[in-house]
């Protein structure tokens, strides 16, 4: 379970900037920020233990703590511009993206973050689509806004902005690669402002950050996360659009595409996700029934409180010498650890903590850790 209890997010402007310093600083990760919060009441008393934990690690020093001064500028850039922090854990922070592996541990939201609703479906496709891809976009976004769904996109040209246009009147929200007071490209100036007056633009960088290359399966990742399904209208078989359907599969959504021409490459990669069993959709009805289909799947249901009690565990010396023996340049996934090692998940958990920390641990996307050589 990923999302926090509400007790952990911040309630106001101190914790807030202590929020974001600790999601700014040096190895915090998602998956680290979680850990963190599983353990400390909130995220000030969470920095104030970073140098112990780091040095039970073995680091030579704790982590680099994000620069105080930057940190109150990002806060008053954003207030400034207008834009709210969706803490993960709080009232605003979209459901469905609170519940996937790794969720972002802050967003900013220029608009209404309600927007971002638990009906929401995704449209994502090419950015030189054709024509016929760019009227069937619109008009699968406006019926799906009818319906009651909000749609989610990337804001690029082509069918992102497309299917931006066929909802805005009835809920979209645009996901940014850079920050959310950074967009991009310059061709959807009018509509970015119309998506701010009228639902939500939404990015988890800092504000003023200029998203390059290596940001969009970043930004992919919560496009899809915030949907309950996504719909490629076109894609390449090498292309983003995909990636964003990768990302929905490995979530648990549902991933529907839009057949093509087999002799158009801008339909390559819908054809390929139909033939490897994603929905195909001829309009509203298809995407409607495939939902349907998805049912109250444990992974959506709310969180317990109980479920973030992982208390500090006494210091056992002997025992992280097991734990550490069963770690190496390899990935492992913890739950072996923890069945090899005769260790409680808490006690595994914290050890892999404090090795994180100490810059000794990495992540693997799927959760398995190795040691850094």
């Amino acid at each position: 379970m990923s999302a926090f209890p509400a007790s952990r997010a911040p309630t106001d402007e101190a914790g807030e900037i202590a929020w974001l310093r600790l999601t700014r600083s040096e190895r915090i990760g998602p998956v680290t920020f979680a850990e963190l919060m599983r353990r400390y009441p909130n995220a000030q008393a969470a920095l104030d233990a970073l140098p112990d934990l780091a040095a039970k690690g073995g680091g030579k020093r704790g982590p680099k703590v994000a620069d105080a001064g930057a940190v109150q500028r990002e806060y008053e850039a954003a207030q400034a511009a207008g834009a709210r922090m969706l803490a993960l854990g709080g009232k605003n922070y979209p459901y469905n993206l609170a519940v996937v592996s790794a969720a972002p541990p802050l967003l900013w939201c220029l608009g209404e973050p309600a927007t971002a609703r638990s009906e929401a479906v995704g449209i994502v496709g090419a950015r030189n689509a054709s024509a016929l891809g760019l009227r069937f976009t619109e008009t699968l976004a406006r019926d799906l806004g009818r319906a009651g769904r909000a749609v989610i996109s990337g804001l690029a040209r082509g069918v992102d902005a497309a299917a931006h246009r066929g909802s805005i009147e009835t809920g979209t929200v645009a996901v940014l690669a850079g920050g959310v007071d950074a967009m991009w490209p310059p061709q959807n100036a009018a509509l970015y402002d119309e998506i701010v007056a009228k639902g939500a633009v939404i990015s988890e960088r800092p504000m003023g950050y200029q998203g390059r290359a290596q940001d969009f399966p970043r930004r992919n990742r919560l496009v899809s996360g915030l949907s309950l399904g996504i719909v490629v209208a076109e894609g390449a078989e090498r292309s983003g659009s995909l990636i964003t359907a990768r990302y929905a599969g490995e979530q648990g959504r549902e991933v529907m595409a839009v057949p093509g021409s087999p002799l158009d490459p801008r339909a390559g990669g819908c054809n390929l996700l139909i033939r490897e069993g994603a929905t195909l959709v001829r309009g509203i009805d298809d995407v409607i029934e495939a939902l349907s289909r998805i049912g109250p799947m444990p992974h959506l249901l709310a969180p317990r409180e109980e479920d973030w009690d992982a208390p500090m565990v006494a210091e056992d010396a002997a025992m992280k010498r097991v734990v550490l023996d069963l770690l190496g340049p390899h990935p492992v996934d913890p739950d072996e650890i923890i069945r090899r090692s005769g260790a409680s998940s808490g006690f595994v958990s914290l050890v892999l903590l404090e090795l994180d920390l100490a810059g000794r641990l990495h992540r693997e996307p799927g959760g398995a850790v190795a040691l850094t050589v």
